[in-house]
């Protein structure tokens, strides 16, 4: 181990982590990145195919970026966000108006996803009792969602391994049971899929629409459950039910935006619009923690009166609206824009999935491969014709991720499900690399 990953761990509690595994496999410690690749201390390569927590969206070290970011540092480098603004997030907003969904005209600024989230609970319910429906107080959420792990964003996350252990802190929420393709109840493929398991949720609706402030997902992709991709439909039928029971329809895009799903946004498969959408990962192509919640005319005029009325949306944070974020934000879009990024992405994700079906889709353990995009998630199972997913004490996944390391490939599963989502600009040759050291890390681990 070296000085430095000692020093790391007498000293850093990392996140997301049981730090007990860290005897067995220490901090690595990475001196640059470029591209796709990472470089540690020994000069070692891993290929960083889940784009670090899938926020790095155009390479580590992007030119383009870090000159956007250089220039802005010269100019101005942070100001108050309250009655004070700049024209890097003048410039951003506007841009951004364009080009979300339809009707999504106002932005609030925050540090991070787990503050948009929070901004977006706190809105709706504001915007209901502002607007005369004080008994407007719950929220829903998709069984198995993730939003952050605040104790608002967890109360609507309800994936037990983050938010048991704070339950008794937590607010009540309406769980609605998600959709799982993988494993239909209706015993459909993903082909013949008409979204029967929606009645879960028309169900919810019925029983507490009444009560209901907001329905917060992560459209088409609910990412920490495993990948699990649902069709553009559900998002549909959803859109419907919430205009039926004046619930608002919170999108959490801060996976999801920016090119992750092969459009700008996931929503904009299903062709509506969100009253709600939180941003953030992509957003500064995993430069800089920034995030924004947009939202509507309609909602933003709930707010709008006289100080004295007692409406205004006490909500804040010491960096909103950070004039560097703001400059990464609009490299970014530069970027996807001038580059025609999607266009491109969407070949080299055809090209990804075809080429990694063929080489692992064979495999004993290999129960799915599903992609969505340049996302690809890998389910291993130890029973294929039953999908029969591994017991916990074995931790396959944590396995092969460590395999993979060795290899110099950054596999962080989830669960048993590995994945690849990396950035977008990634080249069918850097893929081709990536693949070849997964299917060996798996083929070392599970034969």
């Amino acid at each position: 181990m070296s000085e430095l990953a000692k020093l790391d761990l007498k000293y850093i509690w990392h996140p997301c982590s049981q730090m007990h595994d860290y005897e067995s496999l220490p901090p690595i410690v990475i001196k640059r990145a470029k591209g796709v690749f990472l470089y540690d201390e020994y000069d070692k390569r891993y290929i960083d195919i889940i784009s670090s927590w899938w926020c790095n969206l155009l390479g580590h070290s992007n030119e383009r970026i870090n000159e956007a970011i250089k220039v802005q540092l010269d100019r101005l480098e942070h100001v108050i966000f309250a009655n004070f603004t700049h024209e890097s997030a003048i410039n951003l907003s506007s841009r951004l108006v364009e080009i979300l969904p339809k009707g999504l005209v106002k932005l609030n600024f925050s540090d991070n996803g787990s503050s948009a989230v929070e901004s977006a609970l706190k809105m709706a319910f504001q915007y209901h009792y502002q607007t005369g429906k004080p008994n407007k107080t719950r929220f829903m959420c998709l069984e198995e969602g993730y939003h952050g792990e605040t104790i608002g964003a967890l109360s609507v996350g309800t994936m037990d391994l983050y938010a048991k252990i704070y339950k008794p802190m937590l607010m009540d929420v309406i769980r609605i049971k998600s959709p799982d393709c993988y494993r239909c109840e209706f015993g459909l493929t993903r082909q013949s899929c008409s979204c029967e398991c929606f009645c879960h949720a028309k169900e919810e609706f019925e029983k507490h629409g009444h009560e209901t402030a907001a329905i917060i997902i992560e459209p088409l992709v609910q990412g920490a459950a495993g990948m699990r991709i649902y069709p553009a439909l559900y998002l549909k039928k959803l859109r419907e039910i919430c205009d039926a029971y004046d619930v608002l329809l919170i999108a959490d895009e801060i996976a999801t935006g920016f090119g992750r799903t092969g459009k700008m946004f996931a929503f904009d498969h299903a062709g509506v619009s969100p009253d709600i959408m939180t941003l953030s990962k992509g957003l500064t192509g995993g430069y800089m923690p920034m995030s924004i919640t947009a939202t509507t005319q309609k909602i933003y005029d709930a707010f709008y009166a006289p100080y004295s009325e007692g409406k205004a949306f006490m909500h804040s944070h010491t960096y909103s609206g950070n004039p560097l974020g703001c400059a990464a934000a609009l490299a970014v879009l530069d970027i996807i824009e001038n580059d025609d990024v999607l266009t491109r992405a969407n070949k080299t994700a055809k090209f990804l999935n075809e080429t990694l079906s063929k080489v692992l889709l064979g495999h004993k353990n290999v129960g799915e491969i599903r992609q969505i995009g340049l996302i690809n998630a890998i389910e291993l199972v130890e029973d294929k014709s039953l999908k029969q997913a591994f017991k916990a004490s074995r931790r396959v996944g944590y396995e092969i991720y460590k395999k993979a390391l060795k290899n110099g490939l950054l596999l962080r599963p989830l669960g048993d499900v590995i994945y690849f989502n990396p950035p977008l600009n990634i080249t069918q040759e850097e893929c081709e690399k990536a693949m070849a050291l997964c299917e060996k890390s798996i083929r070392e681990i599970l034969g």
